[in-house]
């Protein structure tokens, strides 16, 4: 393994397409469960499993044999943190861990520069080769909060496609036609709209769909947005003289909003690694209705467990004690078992008990003018918003607090000289002191 990167196979300890799986890979299934037992909770949140019928037969063959699946999911390192909408894939990876297949997570090194264009309607500027590694560098240590570390193998797909000749590529593009491209949405829209295309977008469904050849996948995860490409896979396997493997698609996480994806940019998501007290008050924002969503997708509880939680919420428990035992989970799993009970306890100081927390940033930020700092400059300058005209969007909304009040004029002017605490939403806070010009 190369130092900076846990995990890391060399190229030569890859398979390569055609390669027989070695004895170590026949092992026995760590966790005994019946085929059923194993597709029931396979099913668990599945968007679509093509084909069902084949990772059946794939199951059985493989307990025939005491020889595990190999499992493959591929994630772009477009940005450095993960939220919990990355971990809905995980959580199916670790499904499959625990019934003992082998799983492959795969880090898309070289895609990541390519762009990946699906759901684009342009051209996805590429990462350059430092801001990949970058972000490569942090996902190894929060996939393993979900992941058992000892028994995922993490890959990089520059480690087989940077030895790639020219001629090599070009022959594996033969193996697909522009008219099937085409044949993906957002290509065939961005196509009969007249909007550019650029070569390079075509190469990458090739790309991913050659990881699993290498891999020898017998069964790839996606989001549904991934659809096309876990699909491409299947046929470049045929051209390899590969068993096509089983995709599987899992739907796309929504936010704490419960209406958008989770998205680090709309401000609706709950970080991997988020302090626990964030993730156990984002955890608690979110609808009694999206927590079940929650549940089935991110949660460690068997599925009959969950079924007898939502009997008990129509039975008159309240939903609220059931979102605190999804709070907890959580916490546990990502920030560690010895935050649940202190993330527990500053949420009931704080929101229940209307208490301002103990460790409220505090921010000196200068006057731009003589009549002090306009409200909207000082929550973006306490970096509480992300903009100024998200500052106003705040005000508008009635979301905006000064020392306890609520604030919703946009012209208000922190007074030099004063010291201002402010807040935005329920869980924001900082403690703003205003100086001259």
């Amino acid at each position: 393994m190369e130092p900076g990167r846990p995990g890391r196979l060399s190229y030569r300890a890859l398979p390569t397409p055609g390669r027989q799986r070695t004895p170590v890979e026949d092992k026995a299934l760590a966790k005994r469960a019946s085929i059923d037992e194993q597709l029931a909770e396979i099913r668990r949140g599945a968007e679509e499993i093509l084909v069902e019928s084949e990772l059946r037969d794939k199951l059985e063959r493989a307990e025939a044999a005491g020889r595990p699946l190999r499992i493959k999911a591929g994630f772009d390192p477009t940005a450095p943190d993960l939220h919990l909408g990355h971990t809905v894939l995980l959580q199916k990876l670790k499904a499959f861990q625990d019934f003992g297949h082998r799983v492959f997570f795969l880090i898309g090194d070289f895609t990541g520069m390519i762009g990946d264009p699906s759901g684009k309607s342009a051209t996805r500027p590429a990462l350059t080769p430092e801001e990949v590694a970058a972000n490569a560098e942090t996902y190894a240590e929060q996939i393993f909060r979900v992941l058992d570390r000892e028994r995922t193998e993490v890959v990089f797909n520059s480690e087989w496609m940077n030895g790639m000749s020219a001629a090599d590529l070009i022959r594996l593009a033969s193996h697909y036609t522009v008219a099937r491209m085409l044949e993906r949405d957002d290509f065939h829209n961005r196509y009969t709209e007249g909007r550019a295309i650029a070569v390079h977008e075509f190469l990458y469904p090739l790309v991913q769909g050659y990881d699993s050849v290498v891999l020898e996948a017998d069964v790839e995860l996606g989001g549904t947005d991934q659809k096309f490409n876990l699909l491409v896979g299947r046929e470049l396997q045929r051209h390899y003289a590969q068993e096509p493997q089983v995709i599987l698609t899992m739907p796309i996480l929504e936010g704490t909003d419960g209406v958008q994806k989770m998205s680090k940019s709309l401000d609706n998501y709950i970080g991997v690694q988020d302090p626990a007290k964030e993730i156990f008050g984002k955890a608690m924002s979110i609808s009694d209705e999206l927590m079940w969503r929650y549940f089935e997708l991110l949660s460690d509880r068997p599925i009959a467990d969950v079924e007898a939680l939502k009997q008990q919420v129509a039975e008159g428990r309240n939903p609220r004690d059931v979102k605190v035992e999804l709070a907890r989970e959580l916490v546990a799993r990502f920030a560690g078992p010895d935050q649940v009970d202190a993330a527990q306890q500053a949420f009931e100081s704080q929101f229940q008990k209307h208490q301002v927390p103990e460790d409220v940033p505090e921010v000196t930020l200068a006057a731009d003018e003589a009549e002090g700092l306009p409200l909207p400059a000082a929550l973006k300058g306490a970096e509480l918003v992300a903009s100024t005209s998200e500052a106003n969007r705040m005000l508008k909304q009635n979301a905006v607090r000064v020392d306890g009040a609520k604030e919703a004029d946009r012209e208000r002017r922190l007074a030099a000289g004063g010291s201002y605490l402010l807040q935005v939403g329920k869980r924001r806070f900082a403690r703003v002191t205003v100086t001259e010009v």
